[in-house]
C-alpha cells in the first residue's frame, strides 16, 4: 500500500488525532527512513536494509534555522502549535546532536511559543544512552512505544534490530518514574502467513501487567489510521479500544483512546 516520507526538517502544523495542532520535526533525510523498527504498520514504508552510502541527518545549526523560521511565520499569521513534535522518517532519538537539538527547541519555544509542549514520539530502543534519557527529561511529553509485553509479538509488529531486548526496554521505561507516556499501537491481520493480533486477553492482560509496573503518567491507544506497508492489516475497532482503554482506567492510570 501508498506510504509517504517527509520531505522537510519542519512539516507542518497538521492536526494530529493525539497531540492537537503539531509543529512535526523530522531528524531523519528527506529521501528515506532511518530507524531501529521496521514496523509492519509505518506510515513511513519500509526501513532500508540496505543503503548506497551512510544516512545524512540534517545538522543541528539548520533544524533550529528552520525551526525558528516557521515558528516565526507562524507568530506573524496568528497560528502557533500545540506542540512541536519529533516524528519524521524513523526515530528521533538517533540523531547524535538529539539533546542539544531539544536544548534548542525549548529556547526557542520558550521566546516565541510559549504555551506549546515539546513531544518526541519514540520506540523507545535508544534509552541506554545517558543523553538521550537526559533530553526526554526536558519534554513535557515524553511518548514511548510499546506495542505488546511479548517479544514475539513485537518481532513479529515492529520487525526491531537484532539486539531488542524487551527486558531492558521495560527496564529504562521504569526508570523515567513516571515522566513517560506510553503509546501503543493495536492492530490485528495476517503477515507473512502469520496471524497477528495484539488485542486478544493474554496480549492486554500481560500488557497491562508492564503498564503497572512502568507507572506512566498516560497511556495512549490507538490504531492504524493511515497506508501501511504491509498487506492484510486490519484497523482495531474504537469499541474494543475503549474497553483496553477501560482496564488501564482501572489501574489508575490516565489514558487516552484515538480511533
Amino acid at each position: 500500500m501508498a506510504t509517504f516520507l517527509f520531505d522537510q526538517i519542519i512539516f507542518g502544523p497538521i492536526k494530529s488525532r493525539r497531540l492537537g495542532l503539531s509543529l512535526g520535526v523530522n531528524l531523519l533525510p528527506t529521501d528515506s527512513k532511518v530507524c531501529t523498527f521496521d514496523c509492519i504498520y509505518c506510515e513511513c514504508g519500509w526501513t532500508p536494509r540496505m543503503r548506497a552510502q551512510k544516512a545524512i541527518l540534517p545538522p543541528r545549526t539548520l533544524v533550529k534555522q528552520k525551526m525558528q523560521e516557521k515558528l516565526t511565520d507562524m507568530l506573524a499569521n496568528n497560528e502557533l502549535p500545540d506542540v512541536i513534535t519529533f516524528a519524521g522518517n524513523g526515530e528521533p532519538t538517533l540523531h547524535p546532536d538529539f539533546e542539544g537539538i531539544i536544548d534548542d527547541t525549548i529556547e526557542l519555544r520558550n521566546r516565541l511559543t510559549p504555551n506549546a509542549k515539546i513531544a518526541v514520539l519514540s520506540n523507545a530502543t535508544m534509552l541506554h544512552k545517558p543523553s538521550v534519557v537526559r533530553a526526554l527529561l526536558k519534554v513535557e511529553d515524553n511518548i514511548q512505544k510499546l506495542d505488546s509485553a511479548f517479544e514475539e509479538t513485537i518481532r513479529k509488529i515492529d520487525c526491531p534490530a537484532s539486539n531488542y531486548s524487551l527486558k531492558d526496554v521495560v527496564k529504562n521505561l521504569k526508570s523515567f518514574k513516571g515522566k513517560v507516556i506510553i503509546q501503543t499501537l493495536f492492530v490485528k491481520g495476517i503477515f507473512k502467513d502469520q496471524i497477528i493480533d495484539n488485542t486478544t486477553d493474554e496480549e492486554v492482560t500481560e500488557w497491562l501487567k508492564l503498564i503497572q509496573e512502568i507507572k506512566p503518567s498516560q497511556v495512549m491507544i490507538y490504531t492504524i489510521d493511515r497506508d501501511t506497508p504491509a498487506t492484510g492489516l486490519e484497523k482495531v475497532k474504537l469499541a474494543d479500544m475503549q474497553l483496553i482503554g477501560d482496564r488501564v482506567r482501572a489501574l489508575g492510570c490516565e489514558v487516552q483512546v484515538s480511533g
